[in-house]
């Protein structure tokens, strides 16, 4: 299964979206219609990538839109990127999400003791390859961090492609820890400290800050696709705006099925592919600041 992407705007603005289309060249949803499992019988995920390594655009599928292209984050009228915080450089993994998963905000997590934050499940792809946005890759699950973002469950799967060369040799997050010392550290130190720049203070995990194992992971992806099909189905009703037309869910199992005019009537309404925007000299600066013990 492959798709492609189609550019609509000018990158590095708010008018910037990344449009999905299936190997017909028709227009998907990259929440509601790629599948979650690459290869269910080997327990292999799709992965759409968001940020590719090193780079700061904060993007992100935009859950409240038709079909959920891919866009950059706006906050108070301006594109947002993430801060070089000592350090790092950007995003220190492709950064992306597991398509039809969904941390349902109304559901108080057992283990977390918060509720989900809306979103698809995020996924940290931590190959050596610098992956392109929009990439979706077979990703093979290692483990994955509970992190708490201002009271909500924040999952962050840790994973690595499956083409990756490293990829034979990492198969749990101990094997992480033993091949990639400090990695998994400077992980939590990331999520901890990224948004320090813009004001707002450090983030905090479960389990200490602990990283769960690859059963406990695929456990918890297999949970949100739960809630996820509740959601497309109109079973749990959709919170926060989110948009769930889709193309390819089976109009007995989602009343939001659309069809190909509709999809491409929504692609009619947004700016013609333009220049790229250059990305403000302030993001290449470095912040640093001590930690609080």
């Amino acid at each position: 299964m492959s798709f492609t992407v189609e550019q609509r705007g000018n990158l590095n603005t708010s008018s910037y979206r990344l449009f999905f289309k299936d190997a017909d060249g028709k227009y998907i949803s990259p929440f509601h219609d790629i599948p979650m499992y690459a290869d269910e019988e080997q327990t292999l995920f799709n992965m759409v990538v968001e940020v590719p390594r090193w780079t700061n655009a904060k993007m992100e599928i935009a859950t409240k839109e038709a079909l959920n292209p891919i866009k950059q984050d706006v906050k108070k009228g301006k594109v947002r990127y993430v801060a070089n915080v000592f350090p790092h450089k950007g995003y220190i993994w492709n950064y992306g999400a597991i398509p039809q998963t969904w941390e349902d905000p109304r559901h108080k997590d057992a283990d977390t003791g918060c509720c989900g934050d809306n979103d698809p499940m995020d996924v940290c792809e931590i190959g050596t390859k610098v992956c392109s946005r929009g990439e979706v890759v077979k990703v093979k699950v290692l483990g994955v961090l509970a992190m708490i973002d201002e009271g909500e469950t924040d999952w962050k799967v840790i994973a690595i492609n499956i083409e990756d060369p490293e990829a034979r040799s990492l198969n749990s997050i101990s094997d992480v820890q033993r091949l990639k010392p400090g990695y998994l550290e400077a992980t939590v130190d990331w999520f901890t400290r990224y948004k320090v720049p813009d004001g707002k203070p450090e983030n905090h995990f479960a389990f200490d800050g602990q990283f769960r194992d690859k059963d406990f992971a695929v456990e918890t992806i297999r949970n949100t696709h739960s809630f996820w099909k509740a959601l497309v189905s109109r079973q749990s009703d959709a919170v926060g705006g989110l948009n769930c037309k889709n193309m390819r869910v089976s109009s007995g199992e989602s009343p939001y099925r659309c069809s190909e005019a509709e999809a491409k009537a929504v692609l009619d309404k947004t700016s013609p592919c333009g220049s790229d925007e250059p990305v403000p000299s302030t993001v290449h600066q470095w912040f640093y600041y001590e930690r609080k013990k």
